[in-house]
């Protein structure tokens, strides 16, 4: 990320989940893979899991 966090979440980048179509901001555990991020909770995975099946 190039700006940096100013404690404000408007800064941060954002995607859809794939399931249930919430926005989700980035966090710093999804750094190192946030392009590959689809769900934003394990329920949410759980789900698409079954629907992809």
């Amino acid at each position: 990320m190039s700006t940096s966090f100013k404690g404000n979440k408007s800064y941060l980048p954002s995607k859809i989940c794939v399931v249930c179509k919430k926005e989700m901001t980035w966090r710093k555990s999804w750094a190192k893979n946030w392009e590959s991020v689809k769900y934003c909770s394990d329920t949410c995975r759980k789900k698409g899991a079954k629907s992809q099946v």
